[in-house]
């Protein structure tokens, strides 16, 4: 298989082999590989950058241009925060996996160990999932303390109990002194779908009520305003918490709950994009609505950073029929965790696979997908 200056794929001259129940292994994976080319750009950078992991443009490349075309499945295609798992007894599992590298590693209302925990119970709740079991997998560099050890994982048995979860399994790694940044932590979790619950971009439809749980960008300049290289000061702490009870409150009050998304890396800019650009439909933002706290919003404007692509760790994106809107908001403020939830927006038909800010002047503009890492490894 070779390329053309164009970037088109040219089959081997070679016939692919034939198995006896149909095409082999090799050529369904070159048609999959095929097919997904023909759809996506493919990524224009040589090595990876701290851009490509920070959720917005670069890392949809990355994930399009060499993840998705070699792993490609009906499952992943769906890009969900949590991959929905159909059992032959016809009940139906959400499993879901992440990373956090986050520097420093503890910080203004949390550290990595409870964002580990809660950033895998709160995946899996976007699928309206209740969580089973919890992974966890260590990367320790050598020379790091063990008592920052314990008191990372006292903060992960903290913040499973709270969310009603065990840690079940799990395994540890320790390379050289320099080869690592003092911990990775990876965890992956599993979960249970109640019958009849299904939240899917496909539900999603013109008129629907966009919502956010609460006020956002908190983590993000958390962790910022931590690392110390900043001649700022300011009172915020990091969100980060299970969204288990809050999903679970907002699903029983309001159980025709079209779509959720936590708005953790690239923040509500680009996970309203993502549904945008999934649904083929205009996400419709009015900033006077969005919940921002004074002191983030002072630190992001000295920042030059648009809250809009701050990371959140305890804070998700809803929509909702337009006729449970209110209902929906009063609810999630019935709870400590959604006390500042607010109707932000809503669903558009046209002009399609964009989303469009109503601003606090009355003016609309563009807000496009993140583009670069103004804030690493925040999660």
């Amino acid at each position: 298989m070779t390329d053309t200056p164009t970037g088109q794929i040219v089959r081997p001259a070679t016939p692919t082999p034939q198995g006896r129940d149909g095409p082999s292994r090799e050529a369904l994976v070159f048609e999959r590989i095929e097919a997904f080319r023909r759809r996506k750009p493919r990524l224009p950078d040589e090595f990876v950058t701290l851009a490509h992991g920070a959720g917005g443009k670069s890392s949809a490349a990355l994930l399009d241009a060499v993840f998705m075309p070699a792993f490609w499945n009906d499952t992943l295609a769906a890009r969900t925060d949590a991959a929905t798992i159909e059992l032959p007894s016809g009940e139906r599992l959400a499993f879901t996996t992440d990373s956090y590298v986050v520097n420093p590693v503890r910080f203004p209302g949390g550290s990595v160990g409870d964002l580990a925990v809660n950033g895998t119970v709160n995946d899996l709740a976007m699928m309206g999932a209740d969580p089973l079991g919890l992974s966890a997998a260590f990367v320790l560099e050598e020379g790091f303390p063990i008592e920052s050890l314990r008191g990372i994982v006292a903060d992960m048995a903290a913040a499973a109990a709270a969310a009603g979860v065990d840690i079940v399994t799990g395994d540890t790694k320790v390379v050289d002194h320099g080869a690592a940044d003092g911990i990775y932590i990876t965890t992956a979790g599993v979960g249970t779908i109640p019958a009849g619950r299904r939240l899917d971009t496909r539900s999603v439809q013109p008129g629907d009520a966009v919502i956010v749980s609460g006020t956002l960008a908190d983590h993000g300049i958390a962790v910022m305003l931590a690392r110390g290289d900043l001649a700022l000061e300011a009172d915020i702490d990091s969100d980060t918490a299970s969204l288990h009870g809050l999903v679970g409150l907002l699903l029983d009050e309001v159980p025709d709950t079209r779509w959720m998304r936590d708005a953790t890396r690239g923040g509500l800019g680009t996970v309203a994009n993502e549904l945008a650009q999934t649904t083929d439909l205009t996400v419709v933002l009015r900033e006077a609505e969005l919940p921002v706290r004074p002191a983030v919003a002072g630190a992001c404007e000295l920042l030059g950073i648009d809250p809009l692509y701050v990371a959140n760790e305890g804070k998700f994106v809803a929509v909702v029929p337009a006729d449970r809107a209110d209902l929906a908001v009063e609810t999630l403020r019935t709870h400590p965790l959604g006390r500042d939830a607010a109707h932000i927006g809503e669903i558009r038909s046209e002009p399609p696979g964009i989303v469009v800010l109503v601003t606090a002047f009355g003016g609309t503009r563009i807000i496009d997908m993140l583009v670069g890492d103004p804030l690493p490894r925040i999660c």
